[in-house]
This record gives C-alpha cells, sequence and structure tokens, in this order.
C-alpha cells in the first residue's frame, strides 16, 4: 500500500506552498536532495494537488559519499531521494552536475581559503548551482516554479516578492540564501518557511515518508569527516606550506603547517602560547603568516563588503541607512549604518556596537526585522 496515499493526514494541517501559487498553474520542480526537508516540500506540494517534478542534483563522487551520514545529492542520498519520490508516485531524475559543482564551489572553496579568507560553500551553492544552473533547468521543463526545503519565507510585498526570515529562529536559512537575486525569487517557492524542524519530521512522519528520521546534513558535504584541509591540499598542491605565527608587532612565536588551517577568530589549536589567550587577528597570504592577539584585537566597528545583492526598496541602500547585520550564520543580528561606495557593487557597513571575529570571505547579510534586504561578502574590517 501507498504509504503517502494511506497516511492519516488530519492530524497536521499542511503549510500552504505560497498563495500566488495554485495548484492549477503547472508543473513545480522541487530540488530533492534526499533529505526529510525537501522530501516533505515533495510531499506538501503533491498532497496540496500541484503536478511535481523530484530533481537530484549528483554534486560530487558519489563513491566517496557512499554509507556517511550527514552527507547530501550524493550515494545514499539519490537512492533516499528516489524512493521518496516513488512513494509519493511522482517523476524523479538525476542530473550529474559534478563538473559545475567542481567549478563553481568546490574550486571557489579551494581558492578562497588560499587567499586567507573563510568561504561559505553552500552559499556559493545556492547562488550557482541551485538556483542558477538548476532553475534554468526547471525553466526549461516549462515548470511554473522551484521549490526547495529552505528554512526561509517567499512573502509578497508591495513592491513584489520579498525574502523572509524561517519563523523558527533556530532554523532560518537566510544567512544562505542572501545571494538570491529578485528574478530567481519571482520564480522560488518555500514551502517550509512557518514551519520548525519539530513540525516537519512531523509531516514526515504523518506522510509516512521514508526518510521521516534520518539525520541532518551536517559540516560541509563534499568534506569527508570534516578534514577540509585535505580536501584542499588535493586541490592545490603547496596550500599547506608552512609559515610563521607572529604577534600584533611581528614578533614570531611559533610555525605553523599551512593558513588553510587557519580563521579569523580561531583560538584553539594555535600551537604558540604567551600565558595569556590569544586568537587569531587575521591571516596575510602575501607573507604567509598568521597573527595572533588578545579577544580585545578582534573587536571591529567598521566591515567593506563587496559584490552585493540587494533586495530592499530601490536600486541600493541610502547612505546611513540602518539596519541589522548577521557576520556568521551562528550570531545574531547586531545593529549598523550601510555606505554605498559610489559605483561600485561595495558597501562600508558601520556595526554601531562592534563586532568579533569578523573574518574575509565569510557574508554579512542585512535585515530589516524579518525582512532580507541583500547582502554581501567581506573583504575586509577594521577597528573605528
Amino acid at each position: 500500500m501507498d504509504s503517502f496515499c494511506a497516511s492519516n493526514d488530519d492530524r497536521i494541517e499542511p503549510v500552504a506552498s505560497d498563495p500566488t501559487l495554485s495548484s492549477e498553474d503547472g508543473l513545480v520542480v522541487v530540488a530533492m536532495s534526499g533529505g526529510v526537508d525537501s522530501s516533505v516540500t515533495a510531499a506538501l506540494l503533491k498532497k496540496t494537488g500541484h503536478n511535481v517534478v523530484g530533481i537530484t542534483l549528483q554534486l560530487y563522487d558519489h563513491g566517496v559519499a557512499v554509507g556517511r551520514k550527514g552527507s547530501c545529492c550524493a550515494g545514499d542520498d539519490i537512492h533516499d531521494a528516489r524512493r521518496v519520490a516513488d512513494q509519493l508516485k511522482i517523476p524523479h531524475y538525476v542530473l550529474d552536475y559534478e563538473s559545475r559543482f567542481r567549478e563553481q564551489v568546490i574550486d571557489d572553496f579551494a581558492d578562497s581559503y588560499l587567499r586567507g579568507e573563510t568561504p561559505i560553500p553552500c552559499v556559493r551553492c545556492n547562488q550557482t548551482v541551485k538556483f542558477n544552473d538548476l532553475l534554468k533547468t526547471a525553466q526549461d521543463l516549462d515548470a511554473v516554479a522551484l521549490a526547495t526545503g529552505h528554512y526561509v519565507q517567499r512573502i509578497e510585498g508591495p513592491a513584489g516578492p520579498e525574502l523572509h526570515r524561517g519563523v523558527d529562529p533556530t532554523r532560518d536559512q537566510s544567512y544562505f540564501l542572501f545571494a538570491t537575486t529578485r528574478e530567481q525569487l519571482e520564480y522560488l517557492r518555500f514551502p517550509l518557511g512557518a514551519l520548525d524542524k519539530d513540525g516537519t519530521r512531523a509531516l514526515a512522519s504523518q506522510y509516512g515518508l521514508s526518510v521521516a528520521d534520518k539525520p541532518d546534513s551536517q559540516d560541509i558535504c563534499f568534506v569527508p569527516g570534516g578534514k577540509y584541509a585535505d580536501v584542499i591540499e588535493k586541490l592545490r598542491p603547496g596550500a599547506a606550506d608552512p609559515g610563521e605565527i607572529v604577534d600584533l608587532n611581528g614578533r614570531v612565536l611559533g610555525r605553523h603547517d599551512g593558513i588553510i588551517h587557519y580563521t579569523v577568530g580561531q583560538r584553539r589549536g594555535l600551537g604558540v602560547s604567551t600565558g595569556d589567550p590569544l586568537y587569531v587577528v587575521r591571516v596575510d597570504p602575501e607573507t604567509r603568516q598568521v597573527v595572533v592577539g588578545p579577544r580585545e584585537a578582534l573587536q571591529v566597528n567598521r566591515i567593506r563588503v563587496r559584490d552585493v545583492n540587494w533586495l530592499g526598496i530601490g536600486t541600493g541602500p541610502q547612505a546611513g541607512q540602518e539596519v541589522d547585520v548577521k557576520v556568521r550564520s551562528t550570531r545574531p543580528p547586531v545593529a549598523a549604518r550601510l555606505y554605498p561606495l559610489g559605483e561600485s557593487s561595495g558597501i562600508d557597513v558601520e556595526l554601531l556596537t562592534g563586532e568579533e571575529g569578523v573574518a574575509p570571505g565569510q557574508a554579512c547579510v542585512f535585515y530589516d526585522g524579518m525582512r532580507v534586504l541583500g547582502g554581501g561578502w567581506i573583504e575586509a574590517a577594521e577597528a573605528a
């Protein structure tokens, strides 16, 4: 018996995927990673009468991923996505995007570390492979929308669709979607934005989905065991060339085995000691020096942000516009003012209370309450 059709679905009221998306509109493509979130997304859309097609992307060597817990888009996850599609009785396709993923995400990840940055490959994946390449594939299929299992909300505003944080602050993924453009937002749908994780798993159990108890994805999908330095060394021989660990005055405190092992704000694993706690203050790729200092040296008040994607009113912020910003996915928003840099796509961000551990390569995302106003990539930071 089809467990999806046989489930008692009166216990939980399905959340509407989007008030502007009618079940009569046409085909909806769901990005199915093999996890519980994207599986419930497909189930919700099917249950509310949509014509659904599931697409799973094979993004990296599936042989490495077979049997790994916490991975996505490879190995057992493709099998899990196919099983869910069979339960839902929807068409399912696997597309080999491995070369695209390598070029647009993995290579960028390695090169970012060589520049002394701390990259966010999940943002790059959403920005390129998923919301560019996969979105175009969905449009080629004449689908009316591409739906994903992200915990964010797409809300119709007076000037068009807006991107908002998910209602559950512990699951909100808006930080990772700041680069979503207005044009992409027109086409995207996020059915889980009004749910928390417990609600999603309850729906998965209610619908009898085979992945109801599957663990969440963890760490970086293409980095086995979380050993990202091993991946970088394999891709970029010489990336782990040794160098000096110095204090703020340039005094040599010790040696390191490659700048790729360090990020701003790091305290553990430095291999040097002065009697007081030390933190990585900056990483210099030119000299291969890791600069360390006391915690107060991490405090910054200004951030230079490049490649800004703006989702607020107009074509960009007004000089001095007050917003809240997040400088890491796990940090709470802090008050700031934005100052556009002329004709460039850059913005100077003035932090009103200061922030610690601001690392180049991370994202600085702008908020107005629940609404995402956009964001950009952190290029540099300094104290006032």
